[in-house]
């Protein structure tokens, strides 16, 4: 690969006329697209590719003046996302999620759906709107009190915005009269908006009143099965968060007014966690303090070990729910007797929102956002010269790496940004770069103008800065993992 690569930057470079191919300013004073001189068929770059360009309106400059912006900061997360233009707030609880906060969602959902779906999952999406019938049929609209959100439709009929799908689904399979033995499992599960009225929604994304969830509902045809599908879900959420590089605890928890014989929470141990968790050092047994007796720290599992308490944020929990829906539902499937049986449940939820919100709040630094890999908006961000700079040939070169970049390297399709404010510093554009967490930033300065190119690396997870050649810099961002 590296002969290759290095036949075509030789190609690049001896094309590139030194005028700057940065794109240029109207009197208005935003981008035009960057197109390549004297070409026949210009190159363009895409709006929403270009730093000027990016509809994220921060106050990097604040960082640490937390009353010039909207909103009360309650922790690391909430004041670095909306300093950063990631999020903006509505209303009590209720967040806009800027570009660059949906276009890493959407990696997170693909994660997600890529491990669902390894393990026989089926994506599909049911209404928010849920009739007050499904939730009286199954005792939960006086049970979940005044968390839930009800309204009536103009004829009068009560409704809620589901905070959760189990009556929903399960009404679903309930009206399939065929369904087979030879169908089960059955893994049926949404990424959807859940609404739940908090009466005190804080931590910005972290507890709110509107989010983006992941809820999975199994159908097992016995209880032996639906442990199985139990564990193979538990399985499938440590693979999420390892991904993502998060250190989750499963822990045992109370099944609440969900219900059901057994539940766990994915735990992501954090100082402003709202969950009290009880850890053994020795095991890997670990608790909410709900499930334990008052004062204990002996660990029952391997009773040698002692447990620890510390703080978490719940970003997952799974239910083995066994008939407690089914059975009032009718939701039966057909045995090998071609006998109808009531089928087996369980419900495994992922909280979207707050995962993304959750990994920055551990992850990130006071005054710096720090990204899981997969999930920073933008991999690469590349830094030109500042405008009428000494470095300033290196412009073109600056938007010709740009280009190479995104369509040399297949895994790095759209995920190269170009910081085009060629009116500041490298140095201020350097610490935005920072402060936003792009994972990589490659400034093109005085050395990309040498008889061998060279480039100003850093890597924001390490703090790494690195001087590559051009093919040291394709090997580097080549093996970029993204999704």
């Amino acid at each position: 690969m590296k002969p290759v690569m290095h036949q075509v930057w030789q190609k690049v470079f001896q094309r590139l006329p030194r005028t700057s191919l940065l794109p240029r300013r109207n009197h208005s004073g935003c981008a035009e697209h960057a197109t390549a001189p004297g070409s026949s068929n210009p190159r363009q770059i895409k709006p929403s590719l270009l730093v000027s360009r990016i509809y994220q309106p921060s106050n990097l400059r604040d960082v640490g003046l937390e009353s010039r912006l909207p909103g009360e900061m309650t922790c690391r997360s909430q004041k670095l996302m909306q300093q950063a233009g990631l999020i903006h707030p509505s209303s009590s609880g209720c967040y806009y999620c800027l570009p660059a906060t949906v276009r890493s969602m959407e990696k997170l959902v693909r994660v997600i759906d890529q491990e669902m779906q390894d393990i026989g999952g089926q994506k599909l999406d049911m209404p928010s709107l849920c009739s007050a019938d499904l939730w009286k049929t199954s005792g939960r609209w006086d049970l979940m009190g005044k968390e839930l959100f009800r309204l009536k439709d103009r004829h009068g009929a009560d409704y809620c915005l589901g905070p959760t799908h189990e009556e929903v689904v399960t009404t679903l399979v309930a009206h399939q009269s065929t369904l087979s033995h030879r169908q089960l499992p059955l893994l049926l599960y949404q990424i959807t908006r859940k609404f739940r009225d908090e009466p005190n929604p804080k931590f910005g994304l972290l507890r709110g009143r509107e989010f983006y969830m992941k809820d999975m509902y199994s159908f097992d045809v016995s209880e032996e099965a639906a442990y199985q599908t139990y564990e193979s879900v538990c399985q499938a959420y440590h693979r999420v968060f390892t991904r993502l590089g998060l250190r989750c605890h499963q822990v045992q928890a109370d099944t609440g007014n969900i219900g059901g014989k057994l539940s766990h929470e994915f735990q992501l141990p954090a100082d402003i966690g709202e969950d009290r968790l009880l850890v053994c050092g020795s095991c890997s047994f670990s608790a909410n303090v709900e499930t334990m007796p008052s004062g204990r720290t002996d660990c029952p599992l391997c009773k040698t070990g002692t447990l620890v308490e510390c703080k978490g944020i719940e970003v997952g929990h799974t239910f083995y729910l066994g008939k407690k829906y089914s059975d009032v539902f009718n939701a039966n499937f057909i045995t090998a007797q071609a006998k109808p049986m009531v089928a087996e449940m369980g419900c495994f939820g992922l909280g979207v929102t707050r995962i993304l919100a959750a990994a920055i709040e551990v992850m990130s630094t006071d005054e710096s956002i720090r990204w899981p890999g997969l999930l920073a908006p933008y991999q690469v961000c590349v830094l030109p010269p500042k405008k009428g700079s000494k470095a300033g040939e290196a412009s073109g070169l600056a938007t010709e790496l740009f280009h190479t970049l995104g369509e040399t390297l297949p895994n790095l399709r759209g995920e190269v940004i170009l910081d085009d404010r060629t009116q500041m510093t490298i140095g201020k554009r350097m610490k935005d770069a920072s402060r936003l967490g792009h994972p990589y930033v490659v400034v093109v300065g005085q050395s990309a103008l040498e008889a061998t190119p060279r480039f100003e690396v850093t890597c924001q997870q390490t703090n790494e800065t690195m001087f590559l050649s051009t093919d040291g810099l394709l090997d580097l961002l080549g093996r970029v993992e993204t999704v």
